[in-house]
Formats: C-alpha cells, structure tokens, sequence
C-alpha cells in the first residue's frame, strides 16, 4: 500500500498547486484606453478602419492561426506583411503597443514600422486597429500571449499541460452602442499677417507652412518634423524680420506675408480654400498684385539635404530663380556639407491630390517651391505616429532656418549687387536664432496631438490655434483668421468619431483548466473515499509495515 499512499501525496499536492495556480480571481479585469486607426474618405477613396468593436481573445503575431483573434503586437512586430496576413486571416484586430520612450526605439525599426503605418493607411479594412500606449499590464499581456506561441514547437504533451494548467487567457472587450457616424461639420482654419514693405506697388513673397499632423492614430499624432519644424521656421522668421521691418532705414521694398494653412495632411484643404477666397472673393488682396513667389516650409528638422521642390524649373532672371542662387551660395558659404537639390515634378491634372503645398500656388499660376530635407514627397517620414520631438535634430532645425533666413535678406536687399561678401552674416546678435524660443516652440506645438480632425472639437486644440493667432499678433499686422466649414452636402472630407475608446482586458483561465482542476480534486476526493472504506484493512497492513521495520 506504500504506491497508494504515494499517488494520494502526489495527488494532494498536484491538487494544491492548481489551487495555488488559480489564488488570482478567477477573472480579473483592467480598463485602458485605446486609440482606432485613422478613418475619413476623401476625393471618392476610403482610408482606414471601418470597424471599432472587438470581443475577442489575445493572440501573439507569431501564432499560426489569428483567425477571430485580437492580434496584440509592439512596434518592432507590425510590419507590412503581418499586417496583411491578420486582415487575410480575418482577424478580429490588432492593438499596438506603444512605448512611451520613443527614442528607445532603433533607426531599422522605426523606418519598418513607418513605412507599414503608411501602407496600412492607404487602403481601408473592416478589421478594427488600435493603439495603446505601453505600460505595465499590457506588457504582462504581451509577454503571456509570446510564451504560448513560443510553446508551439514544444511537444503536443507539453502544450496541453501548459494551456490547462498554467495558460492565462485574455478577453479584448471594445464595445459601443451608438454605431460609427461620419463627421462633416469640421472647419479648417488659416492663419494671415503681412509685414508691409517700403514703398507702392511693391511684390509680395509668401511664406507658408501647414500646421496640421497625421499618423496611424490621430489622437497620437504629434508631427514634430512634419510639420512642427515647419510652423517653428516660420514663426522665427516672422519675430525677426518684424524686427527689420519695424526700422524705415531697415525695411525692404518688398511685402512679406506669412500663412499658416490647416488641412495640408488632407490635400492642403486650408491652402486651397484660402487662395479661392483671396483671388476669387476678396475685393483686394496682395495675392491678386505682384507675387515674387512663395516659399512653402515642410519638414526640415533632419538631415543634411535640402530639396526644392518646384512644379516646373524657374526661368533665369526671375524672382524664383534668383532667390534659389542666394539660398545656394548661403549654403556653399557657410554650410558646405550640406546638399542642395532642385526636384523637378510636373502637376498630374488627372490626380485629385497633390504632393506638396506649392502645387496648391502653381495650379492657380503663382510660382512657388517647397523646401524639405525629404525627396520623395511620398516619403513615411511626412505622417507618422512615431514622428515626436526625440527624432528631431534641434540643431539641424536651426540651421535651416537660418540658411532661409540669410538667403531672403540677400534677396530682398539685393546684397550681391551692392558688393557685399559672400560671408556676411545678417542675423546674428540679437537678430539670431533663439535656442530657447526654437525648443519651447516646437515643444508647445507637439504638446497635443495636431490631427485636422481634432483642431476645431477639443478645447485644448482650439487654444493651440488661439496660440499660433496671438503668435502672429504679436510680430504681423492686418492679421486674419480664416475659418473655412465643409459643405455638408458634398464635403471635401468626411471623417469619422469613436477615435478613441475605452478598453477592457479580462484575465481569465482557460475553460480546459477548470476541467482539468475537477478532475483533480475527483481523484483525490476518490483516494480519501477508498482509503475511509477499507480503514481497517489500511490500518493492518500499515501497523505490519512499521513492525517489520522496528525488527
């Protein structure tokens, strides 16, 4: 009887350790909040995700089967390809796990999942996708779910035993009772102050930059390089030529008018509606009178290129063409290293969309060009949820924004003609770049999240705009806040609400578990009934046992 008593020990303690195993309640939740992926159509094509709900278990990407599952991935897991492979699946959905720390993140995996965010975004999925900003609990989900895929290449044995008796199992519970609707009442607002010139029927050059974000998630939308940088440059050129404009001996014979357009992530929305209603409404406006040309500002936060981007090349001796020399001899001079490139890309007519903000100018014939330390206006770089104040070069920033700087002053005051050296430095001293106003600029503009979407509905967005409006008041005159609305009928854009939801994580034991705990407690509870039925018998053989022991 010595193996009965043996089984009966190591039944009890097999018991014992299911009971330890399951001392967690036996379904304990935790509520988060998750972000959907982008959804709005615009120019008859449909972007993003269409669904929101979600009710379903946690499963690794590395798992085989994903089907009617909630793909949980970090960053470096969501590529192109298991992106795809869960919508062919037919997931129910992915959730990204955002960290907090992005700089952490390597230069290979940022530029992976940039490029599978903008892929993801071209086209649009009924399976709803979310991202979550990491912390502690979720971290715990993730590494449970990794180590059941993990355990697929274990023995079958072995997994059965893991899934009933040490497994966790999480429910991903996304629910809503009012359906998705769209959005069509959103405003798009731009920004106008001019630093008047000296002197009648003197050109304008327009300076322009989109204020806007975009990526994955609009509610984690912060584009600090695009196009953060931008509005930065643009707001430092405003402070310091305002203070060679407020001199008569210092102003030049030239209008200076900047703008700050919204919806450019969508097709530059606000600069187009901006320019019908300058040249096509207003009774005056220096866009109608004699436009030099207009240099639109994107993304020059990296980098050591710096391309202009023209519809068509400039001709010799116009305005275009002459700033272009300065800015290149600003260049040679002072920042050698640097490369300049002119990027010559015709208009498609055919397209509804443009690439970049000038095209806007150029189909309405005001010449105008981009500068951006990006080529290809296509590039991942320009809408990224990954695009944060870490992956900006403050120093490279600055550096821009004085090549543009020095190369507007030598063409508006005509310094090479007037023999002045190539090295001369127009802004220095008190006219310099600020380090301090750079950071605290770019650092209040990446605060909140600047998606369209969100600008005219959140009050913390709606006082960012405020802030860019007192911005101009307090360097520009005849400033002007343009509010541009939708028509509801046939919008230029529809987005959509439930962008952000609440989400519940269950942790719960597998359903194998408690069928496997029963049995347990059967089989001891069995044991004990044996061992009380046949006590004496039992009692016998154990008083024989220790006797022949003590002989």
């Amino acid at each position: 009887m010595t193996i009965v008593n043996c089984v009966a020990v190591a039944v009890l303690l097999l018991c014992v350790q299911c009971l330890h195993g399951s001392a967690l309640p036996a379904v304990s939740s935790y509520e988060f909040t998750a972000y959907r992926m982008q959804q709005y159509n615009m120019a008859q094509q449909k972007h993003g995700c269409r669904g929101a709900i979600v009710v379903a278990e946690a499963r690794s990407a590395d798992e085989p089967s994903l089907t009617r599952r909630c793909v949980i991935m970090k960053v470096s897991d969501f590529t192109t390809e298991r992106y795809f492979e869960a919508q062919r699946q037919n997931a129910a959905a992915v959730l990204i796990l955002l960290p907090k720390n992005i700089s952490g993140i390597s230069h290979d995996t940022l530029q992976s999942f940039m490029v599978s965010e903008s892929e993801a975004l071209q086209k649009e999925t009924l399976m709803p996708v979310y991202v979550a900003p990491e912390d502690e609990q979720l971290l715990y989900m993730y590494e449970e779910v990794k180590q059941a895929a993990a355990t697929r290449t274990s023995s079958i044995f072995v997994r059965v035993v893991r899934s009933m008796v040490t497994a966790t199992a999480f429910q991903i519970f996304v629910s809503n009772n009012v359906a998705i609707k769209a959005v069509t009442d959103n405003s798009i607002v731009t920004l106008e102050g001019v630093l008047p010139g000296a002197g009648e029927d003197i050109p304008t050059i327009v300076i322009t930059a989109h204020y806007d974000s975009y990526g994955l998630a609009p509610w984690l939308s912060y584009g600090a390089d695009s196009n953060g940088s931008g509005v930065t440059i643009l707001l430092e050129l405003a402070r310091l030529f305002q203070k060679l404009y407020s001199s008569s001996s210092t102003r030049p014979q030239y209008h200076l008018m900047f703008s700050l357009t919204g919806g450019g992530k969508y097709n530059f929305q606000g600069t187009k509606r901006w320019i019908e209603e300058n040249l096509d409404h207003a009774e005056s406006s220096l866009l109608h009178d004699n436009v030099a040309f207009v240099l639109c500002l994107d993304t020059l936060a990296n980098g050591d290129e710096l391309y202009m981007h023209v519809s068509r090349p400039p001709k010799p001796d116009t305005p275009m063409h002459s700033f272009i020399q300065h800015l290149e001899e600003v260049v040679s001079s002072r920042f050698p290293w640097v490369k300049v490139g002119l990027v010559h890309k015709k208009i498609n007519l055919v397209e509804s969309t443009v690439a970049w903000e000038h095209e806007r100018y150029s189909l309405r014939r005001i010449l105008g060009f981009t500068l951006s330390h990006l080529e290809d206006p296509k590039s991942e770089l320009r809408g990224s949820i990954l695009d944060t104040m870490s992956q900006v070069d403050f120093r490279k920033l600055k550096r821009n924004g004085i090549i543009i700087a020095e190369a507007l002053a030598w063409y508006m005051y005509n310094l090479s003609d007037k023999g002045s050296p190539k090295d001369v430095q127009v802004f220095k001293g008190q006219l310099d770049f600020q380090d301090s106003r750079i950071s605290s600029l770019l650092s209040f503009l990446t605060s909140i999240p600047r998606a369209t979407q969100l600008l005219d509905k959140e009050p913390s967005h709606i006082l960012l705009v405020n802030s860019l409006e007192h911005e101009f008041k307090r360097y520009l005159q005849q400033v002007y806040r343009h509010t541009f609305r939708q028509d509801k009928r046939d919008p230029d854009i529809t987005f959509f609400d439930q962008m952000n939801q609440p989400v519940v994580m269950y942790r719960v034991k597998p359903a194998a578990f408690d069928l496997f705990l029963g049995g347990c407690i059967a089989a001891y509870l069995g044991i004990v009934y044996y061992g009380i039925q046949n006590f004496g018998f039992l009692y016998t053989k154990l008083k024989a046992a220790v006797k022949s022991k003590q002989q």
